[in-house]
């Protein structure tokens, strides 16, 4: 991806939100995203339209139930960039830095809030959490390999169909990190 408009369109907060809540509980209302998020719906709707502005959401008119209710979903969302897409570009090394930034602050901010509510937290879901972390050595190739064999896994968990069976399943966050390091 090499538009730096789509990164400075992500890097924003409530963004960023909107197009969580969209991944994890499907299409919105605007209402509905500004009741989750306590925002202003004139803002979420805002938003929203900027992130359609770059197919990142998609108006959904088949779900509303009148002209005044406008409901979204989530568009082509899955962006993916090097930093050396942007080495030449002031504007987008900016955008590419400002998205990582908010990229692993809503990920530390995700994980804190769980870690502060595992003491009152179902234990089943206690016990079914999971961390992980290791050392491997690998090349640049090998590390891209290895990151497009864990991204095809969890696309893969991500769109299956939900079995029947009446289990209560509840949005899960996972996210995972690889890049060079000395301990």
């Amino acid at each position: 991806m090499t538009d730096y408009r789509v990164l400075a369109a992500v890097a924003h907060p409530l963004r960023r939100r909107l197009l969580d809540l969209l991944r994890a509980d499907g299409p919105a209302t605007a209402t509905t995203l500004a009741a989750r998020t306590g925002a202003a719906v004139g803002s979420v709707s805002h938003h929203a339209r900027v992130l359609a502005a770059h197919g990142l959401v998609l108006e959904a008119p088949e779900l509303a139930r009148d002209g005044r209710e406008r409901w979204w979903r989530l568009g082509d969302a899955r962006v993916s960039w090097s930093t050396r897409d942007f080495a030449d570009d002031p504007a987008g090394a900016a955008a590419s830095s400002a998205a990582e930034e908010l990229g692993l602050r809503r990920q530390l901010e995700l994980l804190d809030g769980w870690r502060s509510r595992t003491a009152t937290a179902d234990p089943a879901w206690v016990d079914a959490a999971h961390s992980t972390d290791m050392w491997l050595r690998l090349t640049p190739d090998e590390l891209r390999t290895m990151s497009a064999e864990l991204d095809a896994l969890l696309q893969a968990w991500r769109t299956r169909a939900l079995p029947d069976d009446g289990a209560e399943r509840e949005a899960v966050f996972v996210f995972a990190r690889a890049f060079p390091a000395r301990p």
